[in-house]
């Protein structure tokens, strides 16, 4: 067994470059140097389970063991995944199972050293020293490009994920859970679920003479699988439903407004979506 290490210096903040590494897209972008049309499947909480895995349904299966939030994120691999199935560990696999890769972020002046760590086994060096640099590279160009391409929240959730579709898309549910704090509900709510139908939910203030509309039109739907929409200023959403561990793995990604910061809208969205579980269940 080998551990490697490769490091990058990057001219961003350290929760620029974290959300850089695990935001959906951004990824799904970097991780391209090992593999075209990988991801990862996980609610990327501290003892959770994730999947990475290619796009015919192979790849790996391995815990979060560290994650501590733009500090650090560590990964204990287990296993294999064909077929989208978690493969019994053989005599080959349990030669790496329990192997680390540890993602270390430490930032000075605005920026940050990201260093990376793993276990390997002999025959797989040549290939990492080959594609982590260009990985590296990846964050790197996500992380100092200024214009913030998309941002991903997350929920967790123990239901059925029939129960926790009807919830997200009945105006009855939506009324109950479409706002981001206490002194903001949702009076009014349209859905029209279908394939280039509408939407639109009334947001409005408790204490003050203050509302707007937030509509959109559906652009893709799989049902309890995939929604896809578009806010009528041109901006896209993805929202997606899945299962790992008995659970509904809830995610939002959304191209971000300019008006307000990023980390407002982060914050606003997350906000909803544990609203949402919190009314759930």
């Amino acid at each position: 067994m080998k551990k490697l290490e490769f490091t990058i210096s990057i001219k961003a903040p350290k929760e620029k470059v974290w959300y850089s590494l695990w935001d959906n897209e951004n990824y799904e972008n970097w991780t391209t140097a090992f593999c075209n049309g990988s991801y990862a499947l996980s609610s990327w909480e501290l003892g959770s389970k994730i999947h990475f895995l290619s796009p015919l349904g192979d790849g790996m299966y391995s815990k979060i063991i560290e994650n501590n939030e733009f500090e650090s994120m560590v990964f204990s691999h287990i296993g294999n995944i064909q077929n989208y199935k978690e493969v019994p560990l053989d005599e080959e696999t349990k030669q790496w199972t329990g192997n680390t890769e540890r993602y270390t972020l430490t930032e000075i002046n605005g920026t940050t050293l990201l260093l990376v760590t793993l276990d390997t086994l002999e025959h797989y060096i040549d290939f990492f020293k080959g594609t982590f640099p260009k990985a590296l590279e990846n964050i790197k160009a996500i992380a100092e490009n200024p214009t913030i391409k998309s941002i991903t929240v997350r929920t967790t959730i123990k239901a059925p994920i029939e129960k926790v579709w009807n919830f997200f898309t009945q105006p009855e549910h939506i009324t109950k859970w479409n706002f981001a704090s206490d002194d903001w509900h949702c009076p009014v709510a349209e859905n029209k679920l279908q394939v280039n139908g509408k939407f639109k939910y009334t947001m409005a203030s408790k204490e003050e003479p203050i509302a707007f509309d937030f509509e959109g039109t559906y652009e893709a739907i799989e049902t309890h699988k995939k929604i896809v929409y578009k806010i009528t200023d041109g901006r896209k959403v993805v929202v997606k439903f899945e299962l790992l561990e008995s659970k509904v793995i809830l995610t939002e990604i959304f191209e971000p407004e300019y008006i307000h910061s990023i980390s407002l809208q982060r914050n606003g969205w997350q906000a909803i979506l544990n609203n949402f579980k919190k009314h759930l269940i």
